[in-house]
């Protein structure tokens, strides 16, 4: 279900995940190689479905921004620490 947005990219500088304002929408612009785990990490957040081109929302930022993330990719929606959020690279738009 990857929906391919060219023109954003152009449009809005890119910004992280972690960043994200709530219930703005964003789309994956790429996924940054983790801490030094030989690109595990990276490897389970795209089998989760981050992958560049998809769709992204933050839905919610748990205790006032100091904990997990509640995130919508497709139809899923996972709780994400500040960590993993911070390796997506997404647009707005």
């Amino acid at each position: 279900m990857k929906s391919e947005c060219p023109a954003h990219a152009s449009t809005s500088p890119p910004t992280t995940l972690d960043k994200l304002p709530v219930r703005a929408l964003a789309t994956i612009q790429s996924i940054k190689a983790g801490p030094p785990d030989g690109g595990a990490l990276k490897r389970r957040l795209m089998e989760l479905g981050f992958v560049p081109g998809e769709r992204v929302q933050v839905l919610r930022r748990i205790f006032f921004g100091h904990g997990p993330l509640a995130v919508r990719v497709g139809t899923s929606t996972f709780a994400m620490r500040k960590l993993e959020s911070s390796l997506i690279e997404v647009v707005l738009g």
